[in-house]
């Protein structure tokens, strides 16, 4: 009876270890989308985060990249995150004007005095309430990556505020940036970054602001001859996924996956500053555009030309936000 027992319990044992392969779990997949190519500070970002994961969490998570728009563009992105049909993506926080108001404070121009005070800003715990300010409408914040100051760029030389004037400039989906060029008597057209080459070729737009990685990437400098250096504003992205699915995720994983987040961050931020200096100085050495250089007082007349925008917009964004980011300026 013993041998009998023993006998039918090995010979489960061994069925069990035979299926056990076939059932095995799949890996959760994480699609992460983007619109700007591999080589900019945010595709390195979306791959290193890739390497890491694949390093720490093989078979558990797996994470697909899709940059350049492959999968989904400037338009559509947040309405698929929301599908949960792509779980990470890094917008500019620009494109969540309709979620909140309150991360309008990166867009406003001319309020951080460099990108050190931004750096400084996002330590602070006012910056990081904001990381959570659309959870309940799907979007979870993870981390700021920032991708360096924006400068002005157009088909003439923008030295003083009404040297705009008349311009339409490409800007993101952005009220506050539709304001900020409005402020100088230019008008704005809202288009998908993937279409900024094409409109300052034709002429459908003369003008846009970016930092000089994605000038130089999209070779926007090729059809702008002249670029003030006006680091008026700061292109910060937000790497969000979706509440749901996040909440969803095994805590060992989500917490690992947390870690990563953070070492990916910190990489994505030294290596913006690298990537946008080395870029200034291919966009220079070039000779496609023609760098403009502010003076103090020529910087202190854009500053007080969009002075209006900070109490027209300090309601919606918060006074304490507003004020906590003045402070960081020294």
């Amino acid at each position: 009876m013993f041998k009998f027992v023993a006998t039918t319990l090995f010979a489960a044992s061994l069925a069990v270890a035979y299926v056990t392969p076939a059932v095995a779990e799949e890996p959760i997949v994480i699609k992460f989308s983007h619109v700007v190519t591999d080589d900019t500070p945010k595709g390195k970002g979306a791959r290193l985060f890739q390497k890491l994961v694949q390093e720490r969490l093989a078979g558990k998570v797996k994470i697909e990249v899709y940059p350049n728009s492959t999968l989904y563009g400037d338009a559509d992105e947040l309405d698929a995150l929301q599908r949960n049909e792509v779980q990470m993506l890094a917008p500019s926080v620009s494109k969540f004007d309709q979620y909140t108001k309150q991360l309008e404070i990166f867009d406003m121009p001319f309020l951080f005095d460099d990108l050190e005070a931004v750096k400084r800003f996002e330590k602070r715990d006012k910056s990081r309430e904001l990381l959570g300010s659309m959870a309940g409408q799907g979007i979870y914040g993870l981390a700021f990556w920032n991708n360096g100051m924006k400068q002005f760029s157009a088909n003439r030389e923008l030295r003083k505020p009404a040297d705009a004037h008349g311009l339409a400039f490409r800007i993101q989906a952005s009220t506050l940036l539709e304001d900020q060029f409005k402020q100088i008597g230019a008008s704005a057209l809202k288009l998908p970054f993937s279409q900024s080459f094409k409109a300052l070729q034709s002429g459908q737009v003369q003008g846009t602001e970016n930092t000089w990685s994605n000038l130089y990437s999209q070779k926007l400098n090729t059809v702008q001859p002249y670029i003030t250096e006006s680091n008026h504003g700061v292109l910060v992205y937000m790497l969000i996924t979706n509440s749901k699915f996040w909440n969803s995720l095994p805590f060992g994983v989500r917490t690992q996956l947390e870690q990563i987040s953070d070492e990916v961050t910190q990489f994505v931020n030294k290596e913006a500053e690298a990537i946008n200096n080395k870029d200034r100085d291919n966009i220079l050495g070039s000779g496609t555009s023609k760098l403009v250089t502010l003076t103090p007082s020529e910087r202190q007349a854009w500053r007080e030309a969009m002075q209006p925008l900070v109490k027209k917009y300090e309601p919606e964004i918060g006074a304490d936000v507003i004020r906590a980011a003045q402070l960081v300026n020294r």
